[in-house]
This record gives C-alpha cells, sequence and structure tokens, in this order.
C-alpha cells in the first residue's frame, strides 16, 4: 500500500510531520469555523479492517457476532463525538495495479502455508504476528456498516483517489486510514487508524506541509517523489538504478543509517534542484534508464492530481478527470441501461461480483486461508468455479444469440497451481432451468407475478440445486442458504462426509440462539486444520452465493445471508469436533434439543437432493486428536456392547 518506508521516514526522521490529535476537539474547531457544516471524516475502509477485526479468535473462519458489535462500538464512539462517518470501499483493481495486486497475493500464498504448518504442528491458533484476516470481510463489512445506519460507498476507481477526492470536495475533517499516498494527494489531513484509541479519539495526524518543509519541497512535488521512490504503479525495482545514482550524488549532504532515509533524502534533493527548470520533467526522463517506460510515469503522476487539480510536472492537457465516463461507454456489456442499473447499486455497495464482470469482463479474488497440501479438498476458486460461470452466463448470455457477445471471463483466482503470470479465460456455462438461463435484464427489471419464483430457481440453479428448490423456499432465508452451500460443497467435493453435513447444520441452527458474548468465551481443546480450511471454504461461497443473489435479482434478503446469521468460526469448529468424533444428534444440539426436528428435516432435504444426483453421502470420521471425556466414555460403552455380542455370538455357536 503506498510507497515503501515513508510512514516510517516521517515518523523516524522527521517527527514534526506527525503528531498526535484529540480528533473530538478538531471536530469542535471545525463546527467552529464551518457553522452547520457537520464534522466529517471520509473513512478508508480497506485500511480499516484489521483495526476493526478485535475478537482474539481468527483461525477458526472469523467470530462475525462479535465483529459486528466491534463495529457498532466504532460508530458509537465517532457519534457521540458529533463526528459523521463516510465510508468508501475499493470498488475495482486497475490493471495499472494488478502486478502489484499479484505480488501480494503470492507473497500472502506464503504466509498461509506457514500458518497451516504451525497449526499441524501445534494444534492451536498462531499469535496475531501471523494473523491472516477472515475471507470475505470486505463485502462482508459493506453490508454490516449499511445494515448499522452507515454511509458506504465503493469506489468507481483506486479508493485511495476517490477517499481523498470526496474528503476535498466536502470540506472534510481529514481522512481515516493507513496508507501513505494520502500524504502524497493534495487534500485534507490523514489521520492514522492504526494509532487510534478509540476510548479518547487521540490518534496521529500527518502534515504534507512539514514533510515538504523538511525535504525542501512543494506539495504540488509530492507525486514526483512517490513515483521515484517507487508505488503500487511503478515498481520499486524498476527505479534501483536511478536510487542508488541519487543516493550517490547526495550522499554527502545527506548521510544516514537506514537506506531508506538516505533513498527518501537523495531523491527528494534530487527533485528540488530540478524544480524550477522549464524542462524538469525531462531530465527526470534522462535519468531514467533507456528501457523505462514514460508513460509509466504519466500514469503514476496522474493518479495524485485530483479533480480541478493540475500539476507541474504533467502538460494540462494529458489530464483527464472523465475517463471513467469513456471506459462507461466501452463497458463490455451493450446494454447501457443494465449497466447503468448495476453501476448505481454499486456505487451504493448494494451488489457483490457483478459490476466488476459485467462493466470490464474480469473477475478477481484474494486469498483464502486454505491447505494447499490438503489435496483432498480442492482450492475455493475451483470449487466454486461452475457457480461462476454460471452467474457469467446470466450476465452475458452463452454465445449466440445473446444478450452480449462476450461469454468469457478474465478471471484472477489463486489456487495451488497458479502463479498468476496472466487471467484464466472462462467461458459462460448455461444453467439447467426450463425455458434455458434466463437474462439479467428479466432479472432485474421484470415485475411479473412469478419473477421472485425464477431469481429464486435462477439462483438455486446457479448451485446445481435441481430437486429440492421448493423445500429450500420455504425455509428461512438464512438456513436456505447454508442447504444450498451444502448441497454444492457435496456435489463437488468427494471427500465431503456426513459428519461435515451434521457439523455445519448443527452450527447453523444453533447459532441463532447464541450472543457474542457467550460465542466469545466458547471454549475450543485444540485446532483443526481440516475444519479450518473447511470454514474458509465455506465463507468463499457465501461471497459467491451473494454474488449470484445480486446478479439473480436479489431472491434472497442479502442481510439474511451475512455470517453473523449464518456462520461463527468457533461454533463450527466446536460441532465439527464433536461429529468427528461420533457425538449424537442430542449431543451436537445440546441446549437446543427442541432443535432436533428442524436438524433431521434440513438433513433430509440434503440428502434428498444428492441421492437424487446420484452423490452418496458417506460417514468418514477423522481423528482430531481429541475425545471429550462424554464422548469417550460413550464410545468405550458401544465397542464393550459389540465385544459382548460377538463373544456371546461365538459361545451360543
Amino acid at each position: 500500500m503506498g510507497i515503501k518506508g515513508l510512514l516510517g521516514f516521517v515518523q523516524n526522521t522527521c517527527p514534526d510531520t506527525c503528531h498526535m490529535v484529540n480528533l473530538q476537539t478538531l471536530a469542535n474547531r471545525h463546527k467552529t469555523s464551518y457553522p452547520g457544516c457537520i464534522p466529517t471524516i471520509v473513512v478508508d475502509a480497506m485500511g480499516c479492517l484489521r483495526k476493526w477485526y478485535t475478537p482474539h479468535d481468527w483461525i477458526h473462519g472469523g467470530q462475525w457476532k462479535e465483529y459486528l458489535c466491534s463495529l457498532q462500538d466504532f460508530i458509537d464512539a465517532f457519534q457521540t463525538a458529533g463526528i459523521r462517518l463516510v465510508f468508501i470501499f475499493d470498488g475495482v483493481i486497475e490493471e495499472k495495479k494488478r502486478e502489484e495486486w499479484v505480488k501480494r497475493r503470492l507473497r500472502d500464498k506464503t504466509e498461509i502455508s506457514k500458518i497451516f504448518n504451525f497449526i499441524k504442528t501445534r494444534k492451536q491458533q498462531p499469535d496475531r504476528s501471523m494473523f491472516f484476516i477472515p475471507s470475505g470481510i470486505a463485502t462482508f463489512t459493506r453490508f454490516a456498516l449499511k445494515n448499522l445506519g452507515q454511509e458506504v460507498f465503493c469506489s468507481h476507481v483506486e479508493a485511495d483517489y476517490e477517499v481523498a477526492s470526496y474528503g476535498l470536495a466536502h470540506n472534510c475533517l481529514g481522512i481515516l486510514g493507513e496508507d501513505s499516498d494520502y500524504l502524497i494527494f493534495n487534500t485534507v489531513p490523514y489521520f492514522s487508524i492504526n494509532k487510534l484509541i478509540l476510548d479518547t479519539l487521540v490518534t496521529l495526524m500527518y502534515s504534507r506541509e512539514n514533510l515538504c518543509r523538511h525535504l525542501n519541497l512543494h506539495i504540488c512535488d509530492l507525486p514526483l517523489l512517490a513515483c521515484l521512490l517507487g508505488n503500487d504503479i511503478i515498481p520499486e525495482h524498476m527505479l534501483r538504478g536511478f536510487q542508488r545514482n541519487c543516493t550517490a550524488q547526495y550522499r554527502s549532504q545527506y548521510s544516514h543509517p537506514n537506506q531508506r532515509t538516505q533513498v527518501i533524502q537523495s531523491v527528494a534533493n534530487f527533485i528540488s534542484s530540478i524544480r524550477s527548470s522549464p524542462h524538469g520533467i525531462n531530465e527526470v526522463k534522462r535519468r531514467l534508464p533507456t528501457w523505462f517506460d514514460s508513460l509509466l510515469l504519466q500514469k503514476g503522476l496522474e493518479s495524485y492530481v485530483l479533480p480541478h487539480q493540475t500539476s507541474p510536472w504533467l502538460p494540462t492537457r494529458l489530464l483527464d478527470h472523465g475517463a471513467y465516463a469513456k471506459e462507461t461507454d466501452a463497458c463490455v456489456c451493450p446494454d447501457k441501461e443494465i449497466v447503468q442499473i448495476v453501476l448505481d447499486d454499486h456505487f451504493k455497495g448494494d451488489n457483490v461480483m457483478i459490476c466488476n464482470v459485467l462493466f470490464n469482463g474480469v473477475a478477481d479474488c484474494s486469498n483464502t486461508l486454505e491447505d494447499d497440501d490438503d489435496r483432498e479438498i480442492p482450492g475455493q476458486a475451483l470449487v466454486y468455479k461452475l457457480a461462476r460461470q454460471h452467474i457469467y452466463a446470466i450476465l452475458f448470455g452463452t454465445g449466440a444469440g445473446s444478450m452480449c457477445s462476450f461469454p468469457v471471463v478474465k478471471e484472477w483466482y489463486i489456487y495451488p497451481e497458479n502463479q498468476l503470470l496472466q487471467p484464466d479465460l472462462v467461458e459462460a456455462v448455461p444453467l439447467s432451468v426450463p425455458g434455458g438461463t434466463p437474462s439479467l435484464r428479466d432479472l432485474l427489471l421484470d415485475g411479473g407475478a412469478n419473477i421472485q419464483m425464477l431469481r429464486f430457481h435462477t439462483l438455486m440453479a446457479c448451485f446445481q440445486v435441481e430437486f429440492c428448490k421448493e423445500e429450500l423456499n420455504m425455509l428461512e432465508h438464512s438456513l436456505a442458504a447454508t442447504c444450498c452451500l451444502l448441497i454444492y460443497l457435496a456435489l463437488k467435493v468427494n471427500t465431503f462426509s456426513l459428519e461435515d453435513i451434521d457439523a455445519f447444520l448443527s452450527h447453523a441452527l444453533c447459532l441463532g440462539r447464541k450472543s457474542a458474548e457467550q460465542l466469545k468465551h466458547l471454549q475450543l481443546p485444540i485446532v483443526d486444520s481440516r475444519a479450518v480450511h473447511l470454514a474458509f471454504l465455506y465463507l468463499r461461497g457465501l461471497v459467491t452465493l451473494m454474488g449470484a443473489n445480486s446478479a439473480c435479482g436479489y431472491p434472497f434478503n442479502m442481510m439474511d445471508i451475512l455470517p453473523w446469521n449464518t456462520f461463527d468460526g468457533k461454533l463450527f469448529h466446536q460441532k465439527y469436533l464433536l461429529s468427528h468424533e461420533g457425538s449424537s444428534v442430542g449431543e451436537l444440539m445440546k441446549d437446543n434439543e427442541t432443535l432436533i426436528p428442524n436438524f433431521k428435516k434440513l438433513k433430509n432435504i440434503i440428502f434428498e437432493e444428492c441421492a437424487a444426483q446420484k452423490r452418496t453421502l458417506k460417514s468418514q470420521k477423522r481423528s482430531c486428536g481429541h475425545l471429550p471425556v462424554t464422548v469417550k466414555k460413550r464410545q468405550k460403552i458401544q465397542t464393550w456392547s459389540i465385544d459382548q455380542k460377538q463373544v456371546t455370538t461365538a459361545r451360543n455357536h
């Protein structure tokens, strides 16, 4: 994120560039300076997710009820201070930043491997230094904040640009996030989320004016500094030769034991030395390697110039703040009315996945906590591939006579064999529904009496549910979603067993009767790596289901299928351990015995659907390395009873 080492440089080398402030005090001053204007902080939501996830437990798949409480506490603290919050989420990964995105995904893949090695060795959750944020959290958080009454937007371009633009255009109190790019944009003050003390609303504020004073630069020079230090658009490795030359030239003037500090100061000095030249940018290009693409430098500079701003390092004619409108005209899908509807919903944060696919023909997904060494469970990208292909069929049609002539999507998804050298080209696959795959126009705009049934049946078809649609339609949305995903997993993962079904179902039914506080204090004897893998596989399925729900015209209420209504990591883990150790339904549903008939009903629906599709679910207990005393006792009794029968039978013969 942003410029490597810049925030550390600011904090350690020029401390006058940042200082602790009280946000409530600043808000009160803002009210005085701008009567009638509510002090507003625009929040870079993606940069805050790690800070917001305060539950101690994360390895099991996420403690979502606890997380919801954490978000409420965050909102309450600012509301009490009279500060309005506006949350902006990343809505797109721009192709100019794809290389950096790929590097991060491959790096995260290595970290995930270390996490699973730790789990298998220690049978416990790693400490916070290995923390990996739960899958789908950005999507889930967006809907959580909307449900909590907050203003939420998804960006049309990179979120940091829209955050900076929004802050400037709406005279905001500042930006809350953790990205050094906010020191580069010429916008409102930048506050650190990582340094925020929620109880007092005290945090670190950065001053780009003081940074410029320290580096002998103007604010309009900061974008060039960012580009020459390396950022998400211009990889640092392309600039190493240039940076070495700068360091050598200014070593006597700026000697510092920290190499990165020396580089930053030397590059800043170089910029300062050419700033007054009418051909300064040409001098920059002359210093860069001959193979360096000057267009990359131009794109990097443009990425920091906000609407109605200019840059002395760019010809005015090059600035084009209407680029997004032009991209809209070049959208993959030619149905402009549908595109606009989807785009509007996307901006409001109402849909999942479909906007970027419909708009650019691209789908991507960040890392999932899954065990690449467990070959019995395919990667989530492969498990849910067919479901995504069905979604693409809804969005684009399936070829001849379709509403769009481009039924292939470029997918950037992580799975064991994929090094992300290029996107996978994934074709749309028609759905098995009477009358063929419905069009997106019909699903979104048709107001007929039977449209809701068509939407539901289409959603079920995306997940291979063919025979039990009516039974699922009679259930609460949260339970119907759970059964839908379990049917799909049973059909796609050969090792998905009866014990896995029992664990997911018992957990889903018991979840509604558990408070966040009860779940927080739930104790687990061990952490099982396969249970972790299944938990995150399920969560990715939930996100895919939300994408299908968006494409099908929302037959499910999105809020009903979010994880605090459908999933809890620790509760699932508990049920998984019990189920694989042979616990009875009564033990799985302990303290919730009245729900046993519901458990049997849901299990029967799943069994019937799988049987109709010739998938036989089998028992496959797995040793988890722990047996509760009650289960040990019961298993001993069962073994003894069998032995006695065998002995008796032998004697009679």
